[in-house]
Parts: C-alpha cells; structure tokens; sequence
C-alpha cells in the first residue's frame, strides 16, 4: 500500500516536528517546572513517538508510506515540494532510536542533579534528528537531519562542561564529524550542479542511464564519507572513542545502538536509491567489504587493548560497524536483511553493556577493570547480567546478535566470500572476550592483575566521575529494568518467528530503486515478490555463533590466566610494539584525526575510482 493522503501519511512529519516542539517548550519553561514534571514530560513525549513509529512500522511493513510535505505532490513525476518516504528498514530504525530514547530517559531519570531541563531538550532534538534522518526522501533534508542530530549530540558529549576531558571529547567529535558534513555538503552541490534536484527519488531516475564519470565519483566519495564519518569506519572512526568515554551513560546507548548504525543505513539508502544504476556492482561491493574488513580488525585489536570499560565497549562498537558493512557491502537482499537483524540485537546488547558500565561507574566510583580488581565480587545480579551480555555480545544463540551473524555470514558466503565467517567469528569472539575478560576480573576476582610493566598501558578509567550525587549503595530500579529489557528485546528478536523473514522481505523493498521512485513519484504501488519463508536459524549458524562464544570464553580465560605461562608471557610480549604503534595513531589530537580524514577520503576514492578508469 501506498499513501500520500490518508492519516498513517502525516505519522513521519508529526513524528519529527513533536519533539522539536516539545524540547522548545521545556527551554522556554523547564527551569519553573518541578524535576519530576520534566522527566515526566520528557519521557511522555519519547513514548508518544514509540506509538506513532510502531504504527508507521506496522502500515510500512505492506507498502511505502509517502508524505509529500505541504501536500506538494509530484505532477507527471516532477516536484518541488519536500518528500518522507517510509518503508519498514527506515520505520524499523526510526522506530528503534524512538525506543532507546525512551529507556535512555528512564535510566537517567533524577541522574544529574541540576540540567534545568536542558539535557532533555538535547535528548528530544537529538531524537528528532535521528526520526527525520531515518525517514526522509530528500539528501539535502538527509544533510540538515544529519546536522540537528549532530549538535545535539556534540553538545551531550561535552555536557559535563566542568570536565576538561569532556570538552575534549566534545571537540574532537564535532570537528571531525562536522568537517565530514561538509564534505558530504560538496556531493550534495555536485549532484545538484548536474541533475538540478535532490530528492532522493529524483536523483535516482536522472541517474539511472549515467555512465560513472569524474563529477558522479566525486559526488558518491563526498557523501560518502559524511555518512561512514558518522557510522566510524575506519579511518574516519577516532572521533568514537573519545567521545564514548566521556558522554553520560545514557547517551553512549544512543550513539552506539543507533547514531552509528544511522551512518550505514544512510549510506546504502543513498547508494541503493541514487547510486545502484550508475556505478558496476562488484566495484561498490568491493569498497565496502575492503573498508569493512579493515574496520572489524581495527576495532577488535583495539577492544582488546583497552582497560577503560566505556573505551573497551567504544571499540568493540567500532568493530561491529565493521561486519555491518560487510554485511551490506554485499549488496543483496540477504545481506541487507542480515546487516539490519545484527544492528537490532546489537543494539539491544550493546546499550545493555552500555547501562551495565554506568552502574559501574556510579557504584565503585571507576571504570578501571584494573583498579577494580575484585572489588565487585559481591554483587548478586549485575555480575550475571555482565556475563550474559558477554557471551550475547560474542554472537550465542538465541540472541539477536546471533542470529544477526548468522544470517550475515550465510550472505557474505552466497556471494563468494568464503573467508567471511572466519572473520565475523573472530571479531565477535575478541568483542566478547574483551568484555568476559573486564567481567570475570571486577565481579568474580578471577586471574591475577596484570604485570606492572602491563598495567600502566592504555587510558585508565580511574578518573571517571560518577554522573550520580555520592556512589550509589545499591542499583536503583530504573537504572535496572532498561537493562533486563534491552537484553530482552535481543534475545526475543531470536526467538521470534518469522524474523528473519520479515527482515528479507524488508529488504527487498529497500534494494529496490525503481519501486522506490515509482511509488515516491506517482503513488502507484509496485507489486514485489511476496515474503520469502525462511526460518531463523540453521545448523551451521547455530555452531558458528557457539564457536564464537567459545572463543570468547576461551580468550577471556586466556587473559585472565595467561600471564602464569611464560611461554605465553613471552609471545604477548613481542606483540607489544605493534600494539603500541597502534595506540599511537589514537592519538587524541584533533589535527590527526582531520589527517586521517583525508586520508580516508583518498582511499575511499581510489576503491571507487580506480577500477573505473
């Protein structure tokens, strides 16, 4: 079904402008109104947008949703109005960033002690940002969607304007991501400059019979790289870590769960809608799968390395952005359908893992798993909670993070590469063990500190504040229940039926360019191939997603019991150097990360580029 006209069509511009106005008035008043009030109000309108999107889901699940704004509709296929176009992957994200936001506000309810409401407001508009990214049909609105999430989400960043850090932080993210926006800006001009419209519709048809010369090369690397800046991919991603390590606990789960993925949702929304007819397939494929890859890898090593907890999740978000780009640098249906389950239930585990670190932080006053050596050990249940999102993390069935791999790994395989499960059971496996590791030595005591020529390297977590008044006796329950439902909601994406299906069916229509066009443009729908009835899990994703569990508990152990082996000793030893150097080029300093930037502008380009000429 298709509508431009009928009630479901003014759900995405309801749903973008509520909190806007909704953050004004909180500005205008919040300071007179009681904390309560606030986070009442806050929290209200967050869950008003869950309903709205699960029933833009539920309509977009049998057909596009089409809202030409101002009721501009297209005549004979031309328009100049402004266009949302919803089909159930753009719904299914908005949808998700609604319902994150709404577990962020309850955790955080009464966490900072004075914000005058502005820490909502920023929360709503950097809602509302994420909603119109997510929905909209038109690149130009992509970018200025693009920059209202961004400033909310540089100035959470540095909300502890007290800490230098956190200012620090704050900067690197916003220069980088800014100098990325920009010249995904410059893409936007080149196309302009040759089509004369940006509606991503549009764009597409006028394209569809170029031949891809230099302006269409640079306009596809400008964009881009603005969008893959934003998702971290390597060497665009520095900015990540910094500001994972210093943004409030709450906001970390939006940034990891869904402002990265929001970075590779746009960029195959643009390729899929602007770019598929114009540039050879295999070429595309290969750019992405090669920054992928080298993105998983980067980010594993440097999960590994890291003893500050929120740094360790950081990285391990970084890899995982890694096998999402290979798994929809496949470009087919399958592995758009497997990138799209493995972001859900990452999502799900990661913000968990996310949560879990600030009740860390808030209750041991650190988030060193050095300095908190076994002064965790009685806990009662956030150990347990820590040990399952480990092992969800590393990919065990029944999680959604599992069936997510699976389901990518099957698709990287079908198109030729067979080296593709090696890969995503050894990255998930380090994420994994990354985080048993910390787990086994805060909550259990388990192995022996590590050697003192060992322990002073990498950034310490010591210096952490806590976002609560005074070190927290005990979790409070609304710090707890985001967490058993986030780690619900991965393992129910596992267990429910016909998940996998859905998800195949919604990407189909999200591969499908001209079904796009046409029913943006005229509002006749394109009939698509029915639901492929596929079950969730196979046997040889059931033992892969094992084997990486193993792996992880495996080098979890390893870590923790390793040093007693000399032999062992020595061989990590010699591996130091390499490590170092590579912790150097995190350097912390905003003019490498620009550097870096570029550079990875340049490689981008050549991936693209080259094989044309």
């Amino acid at each position: 079904m298709v509508t431009f006209d009928d009630g479901v069509a003014l759900v995405p511009p309801i749903a973008i402008a509520v909190p806007i106005v909704v953050a004004c008035v909180l500005l205008a008043v919040g300071r007179r109104l009681p904390r309560m009030v606030v986070d009442a109000t806050a929290f209200a309108c967050a869950a008003g947008e869950v309903g709205m999107l699960a029933v833009l889901l539920e309509r977009a699940a049998h057909g596009r949703v089409v809202t030409w704004s101002g009721h501009w509709n297209p005549k004979n296929g031309y328009s100049v109005g402004i266009v949302l176009v919803s089909d159930a992957l753009g719904a299914g994200i908005a949808l998700l960033a609604a319902a994150l936001v709404v577990l962020a506000l309850v955790y955080s309810w009464r966490y900072f002690d004075d914000v005058d409401a502005h820490y909502h407001c920023l929360v709503l508009l950097f809602l509302a940002g994420m909603v119109g990214f997510a929905l909209t049909g038109d690149l130009f609105d992509m970018f200025v969607f693009f920059e209202l999430m961004g400033a909310a989400a540089y100035a959470l960043t540095g909300f502890k304007i007290e800490d230098r850090t956190a200012v620090q932080g704050a900067l690197n993210f916003g220069v980088v991501n800014s100098l990325g926006a920009y010249i995904a800006l410059m893409g936007v001009g080149l196309l302009y400059a040759r089509v004369g419209n940006l509606t991503l519709p549009q764009l597409g048809e006028a394209l569809a019979h170029h031949k891809p010369d230099a302006l269409l090369v640079a306009a596809f690397v400008a964009v881009m790289t603005g969008l893959l800046v934003k998702a971290a991919m390597t060497p665009f991603h520095f900015w990540l870590a910094d500001a994972h390590a210093v943004a409030p606990t709450p906001i970390c789960v939006l940034f990891s769960g869904v402002m990265v993925p929001l970075g590779i949702y746009g960029a195959f929304r643009v390729y899929w809608v602007v770019f598929s007819r114009v540039f050879p397939v295999g070429d595309i494929r290969r750019a992405f799968v090669v920054m992928g890859v080298m993105t998983a890898l980067v980010g594993a090593v440097m999960c590994l390395a890291q003893r500050h907890f929120k740094r360790l999740l950081a990285y391990s978000t970084i890899a995982h952005v890694g096998l999402f780009l290979v798994a929809a640098g496949c470009l087919s249906d399958s592995g758009t359908a497997g990138a799209a389950l493995y972001i859900a239930g990452h999502a799900g585990v990661k913000c968990a893992l996310f949560l879990l670190a600030g009740t860390m932080l808030n209750r041991y006053g650190s988030v060193d798993e050095i300095d908190l050596f076994g002064r965790a050990v009685d806990a009662k249940i956030m150990r347990w909670l820590f040990l399952v999102s480990g092992l969800a993390l590393a990919g065990i069935p029944p999680f959604g993070t599992g069936l997510g791999k699976a389901v990518s790994e099957e698709a990287a395989s079908h198109v030729g590469y067979v080296w593709a499960p090696v890969l995503f059971v050894a990255v998930s496996a380090a994420t994994g063990a990354a985080v048993l590791r910390a787990t086994g030595r805060v909550y259990f005591g388990l192995g022996e500190p590590p050697p003192e020529r060992l322990s002073h390297r990498g950034t310490s977590g010591s210096e952490e504040e806590p976002e609560v008044k005074g070190l927290l006796g005990r979790v409070r329950l609304t710090m707890l229940v985001p967490i058993l439902v986030l780690l619900g909601g991965s393992l129910a994406l596992g267990l429910l039926p016909g998940a996998h299906a859905a998800a195949e069916h919604a990407a189909s229509a999200f591969t499908d360019p001209s079904a796009y066009a046409k029913e943006a443009l005229t509002g006749r729908e394109v009939v698509g191939t029915p639901p492929v009835h596929v079950g969730n899990w196979t046997m040889a994703g059931v033992l892969l997603d094992l084997l990486s569990a193993g792996l992880a508990v495996g080098g979890a152990a390893l870590a923790l019991y390793g040093a007693r082996v000399a032999r062992l000793t020595r061989i990590a030893g010699r591996g130091l150097p390499a490590l170092q150097g590579l912790r150097r080029v995190h350097s912390g300093l905003v003019t490498d990360y620009v550097a870096w930037l570029m550079t990875g502008v340049v490689v981008l380009g050549g991936l693209v580029g080259l094989p044309l000429r």
